[in-house]
């Protein structure tokens, strides 16, 4: 061997290789897929995830260097179901991420339309090239724009979360899925037809074995539930309690629990306008680290803004239902307890309550004033008894 020379791997090493990483990687998506069925059906984000894996699984099969074309048809429903994976991947990340996200029927919507693109585009059906590159470049871009949108969603709602494990996930696995979405999807709007085999095909395959072999391991791993795959209907973390044994320290500090109480219940610090977890921290002394878990295992909440809505939707509800208040607008009671427009006080307050302000606030009075009628009646009732009494007190002095 001459000096400075190194061996280097045929097209057919390459090949095997790819191949084999692609079905480490289908074996890896379809255990997640199987875990995620079996154990977390409530669960919107656990399903979502097991769509996820399942796409995946479709889209290693269905571009591998070796697969058969043109397409056959069992070939193309694979392909339709990878390519609209990337709208899954969208929407697990709404729902992994947002606590108060809720399917809608459009977003089945789309995954219809994207699968049947891509299914018109591989068939060859439409006959027409220049509508086959069309179809090319705006699935290319619908990849990057939900690529995009899931990242955003992942910056927006981070610092919010108070969840540590979701925190950390939204850095390793959503950025990199996201950066391997964008780099698939920018390879392929320059060169969409291309599908001969290359080094980028073996570098795609390992970073998606990669990717997917972390996923695995943290499902399997956790022994209350994965991160990746929550359970629903249930709190993702409950209340932390106080250690029984003296000799160890408490989890969370009674007294630090004690002091952030005080905070929102009495001084109201949440109508602080511009309130964040830094400043909460700041005014009782402790790391944001600390504040985060003194929220989230002492109370139970995963989001701070659900933990502030707590409070400023308690204050409004009493706002609304207060008679000698019915002539202040909503707009008003909204702006005093801590929101800054109207539009986040109905959606938090509806999330509540099912019902609006102004219908929460119609119930009230309606409330208060059966109250009132019920009252006068017995307030009513008990002045014809004294007056019968002095009618008979009467007669009975007259007898005597």
């Amino acid at each position: 061997m001459a000096f400075g020379v190194f061996p280097i791997v045929g097209t057919s090493g390459l090949i095997s290789i790819d191949l084999g990483l692609r079905g480490a990687v289908v074996a890896l998506c379809l255990l997640i897929a199987s875990i995620a069925l079996r154990d977390r059906r409530d669960s919107t984000a656990a399903l979502l995830g097991a769509a996820l894996a399942i796409g995946a699984a479709a889209s290693m099969i269905c571009t591998s260097p070796t697969f058969p074309r043109p397409y056959a048809w069992w070939g193309l429903l694979l392909l339709a179901l990878s390519s609209a994976n990337c709208v899954v991947f969208w929407l697990w990340a709404r729902s992994a991420f947002d606590d108060d996200f809720v399917p809608r029927p459009w977003h089945g919507a789309l995954w219809v339309a994207v699968a049947v693109a891509q299914w018109l585009d591989a068939s060859g059906i439409t006959q027409s090239a220049a509508l086959e590159r069309a179809i090319e470049r705006a699935l290319s871009l619908a990849f990057l724009g939900l690529a995009l949108l899931a990242v955003a969603q992942t910056l927006l709602t981070w610092r919010g979360d108070l969840v540590q494990g979701r925190r950390r996930l939204r850095l390793v696995v959503l950025i990199g899925a996201s950066a391997q979405i964008v780099l698939n999807s920018y390879l392929s709007f320059l060169q969409p037809s291309t599908h001969t085999f290359s080094m980028s095909s073996v570098a795609n395959a390992f970073a998606l074995f990669v990717l997917v072999g972390l996923s695995a391991w943290s499902v399997l791993e956790a022994q209350k539930g994965s991160i990746l795959l929550p359970a629903g209907n249930v709190p993702l973390v409950a209340p932390a309690k106080t250690s029984d044994d003296p000799s160890k320290p408490a989890v969370i500090e009674p007294a630090l629990l004690r002091r952030l109480e005080r905070l929102m219940t009495v001084e109201r610090i949440y109508r602080r306008e511009g309130l964040t977890i830094g400043l909460l921290s700041a005014e009782l002394r402790v790391p944001e680290y600390r504040m985060r878990q003194l929220i989230n295992e002492g109370l139970g909440y995963r989001n701070f803004n659900a933990f502030l809505n707590h409070y400023r939707i308690s204050e409004a509800k009493e706002a609304l239902a207060d008679p000698e208040q019915v002539e202040v607008p909503v707009l008003t009671i909204a702006m005093d307890t801590g929101f800054q427009s109207i539009g986040p006080f109905n959606r938090a307050f509806r999330a509540e309550t099912d019902m609006t302000p102004t219908e929460f606030r119609r119930l009230a009075m309606a409330g208060n004033a059966a109250l009132g009628t019920a009252d006068q009646k017995s307030a009513s009732r008990v002045e014809e008894s004294a007056s019968r009494i002095a009618e008979i007190g009467e007669k009975e002095s007259k007898t005597f």
